[in-house]
C-alpha cells in the first residue's frame, strides 16, 4: 500500500474513532464506536478514556454503575463494551451461529442444555431484584446449586447465558465487574427487525471505524457477507466511498470533506491499550502496522495485543505501565527510538494516561 494511502486511510479513521478528535461523554464513546473490544477490562475502559478527553476512571466507572454501558459477547464471541439498549438485536443477528459454533467444545467440558438450564435458573434466582454478584461469586452460587464451574466450564456458563441474554457485565464491584440479569438493567432494550439491524450495524461500524471495507466488516461482525450487502444497500445514504489502488473504502458522509480531512491530520501521538479498536477493529492492520512489526505487538501470535504507541497515524512500538495506589510509570519500548519531538508527545500523552488514572505520573 502506498505511504499517502496509508495516511489517508489512518488519519481518517483516527477521526472516525474519536482519537484525534473527540469531545464526548464515556457514555457518548461507545455509542459512537458501536462495540469496543473489552475483554482485558482495564484496558478496555482506557480505550473509552482516550477518547473523551477530561474524563477519569472514576467516570467510566460511574457510567458503568449507572447502566450506560454493559460488557457481554456481542461479536466473534469476545467481550465488548456496548450500549445496553444495543445489546439485544446485536445478539439476534450473530448469537445462534456462535453458540452452534461452540457445541464441540461445550461437549467436551460436559455442558449440555440440562447443566445450561440449571445454571440459568441458578444466576435468576441469586440476581433477580437488581442483585450483583462477581464473577467469581456467581461461581460459588453454581457450585451450590450443584453446577460445577471448575475448569473452564464456569466461563462458558457465563459466555452462554450471556449469548442467550440472561445476563450481560454491569456495575463494578471493586475492581470487579459484577454480573447481573439483562432483563433487568436494561428495561427498554431496542426491537429492530433483521433489516434494521444489519442496516444499523453497517452504518455505525463504517461510521466510527471508517475508511473500511466491507471484508474489515466481516470480519469484525461476523454477520453473513448477503447481510452485510443488505446492510450496505439499506445504509447506502449515511455512507461514502474512497477508492485506494483499487479497493473500495465506506467510512460516514461528510468525512471526505477536504475541510475534515484537514483538520483531521494529526501528529500527537497516543498510547492506546492493547485490544484498542484502532488496531482490532478492522481484519487489514497494514495501514496503521507494518506487517514487519506484528510479532512485537502480538508476541508469538499468542492472540494477546500489547499496548501501542501511535504516532502520525502509524504503530511505532508498545508501552507499559507500573501503578501504585499512589503513582503510575511508563515506559516505552518503539521498534527505532523517538525523535525528541515524538518522545516529547509520547511524554505528554503518558501525562494524560496519568491524569485518567487521577495519579500523579513519575517523570
Amino acid at each position: 500500500m502506498k505511504k499517502t494511502h496509508r495516511d489517508t486511510l489512518t488519519r481518517l479513521r483516527l477521526a472516525s474513532q474519536w482519537i484525534s478528535s473527540a469531545t464526548g461523554s464515556p457514555r457518548d464513546v461507545v455509542r459512537r464506536m458501536t462495540a469496543m473490544q473489552a475483554q482485558d477490562l482495564p484496558g478496555a475502559k482506557w480505550s473509552i478514556g482516550l477518547r473523551s478527553p477530561g474524563s477519569r476512571l472514576a467516570d467510566v466507572d460511574a457510567a458503568l454503575n449507572r447502566g450506560e454501558f454493559v460488557r457481554s459477547w456481542p461479536f466473534r464471541g469476545t467481550l465488548h463494551f456496548v450500549a445496553g439498549e444495543d445489546l439485544g438485536w446485536m445478539l439476534d443477528l450473530t448469537a445462534s451461529r456462535t453458540i452452534a459454533g461452540a457445541e464441540t467444545r461445550h461437549r467436551a467440558l460436559g455442558l449440555d442444555s440440562d447443566a445450561f438450564t440449571r445454571a440459568r435458573m441458578i444466576a435468576e434466582n441469586v440476581l433477580a431484584g437488581g442483585h450483583a454478584l462477581t464473577r467469581n461469586a456467581l461461581f460459588d452460587e453454581f457450585r451450590a446449586g450443584g453446577v460445577s464451574p471448575d475448569g473452564q466450564r464456569g466461563s462458558h456458563l457465563l459466555w452462554y447465558l450471556s449469548h442467550t441474554k440472561t445476563l450481560c457485565f454491569g456495575p463494578m464491584q471493586g475492581n470487579a465487574q459484577a454480573l447481573v440479569l439483562l432483563e433487568e438493567w436494561v428495561p427498554s432494550p431496542r426491537t429492530l427487525s433483521r433489516d434494521e439491524s444489519v442496516g444499523e450495524l453497517v452504518m455505525r461500524y463504517f461510521t466510527s471505524h471508517g475508511p473500511a471495507t466491507v471484508k474489515d466488516f466481516l470480519w469484525w461482525s461476523k454477520v453473513l457477507t448477503k447481510e452485510a450487502a443488505r446492510g450496505l444497500e439499506i445504509a447506502g445514504a449515511d455512507l461514502e466511498s474512497l477508492d485506494l489502488d483499487g479497493v473500495t473504502y465506506w467510512v460516514g458522509a461528510g468525512m471526505l470533506d477536504a475541510s475534515v480531512a484537514r483538520t483531521t491530520a494529526s501528529r500527537a501521538v497516543h498510547l492506546l491499550p492493547g485490544f484498542d479498536e484502532y488496531l482490532l477493529g478492522y481484519g487489514d492492520r497494514s495501514a496503521a502496522l507494518d506487517p514487519v512489526h506484528s510479532n512485537r505487538i502480538v508476541p508469538g501470535g499468542n492472540g494477546m495485543f500489547l499496548p501501542t504507541i501511535v504516532g502520525g497515524g502509524q504503530v511505532l512500538g508498545t508501552w507499559s505501565r507500573r501503578a501504585t495506589p499512589k503513582i503510575v510509570s511508563v515506559s516505552f519500548d518503539p521498534f527505532a527510538p523517538l525523535s525528541a519531538a515524538r518522545e516529547a508527545a509520547a511524554r505528554s500523552a503518558a501525562r494524560g494516561y496519568a491524569r485518567y488514572l487521577d495519579l500523579p505520573l513519575a517523570e
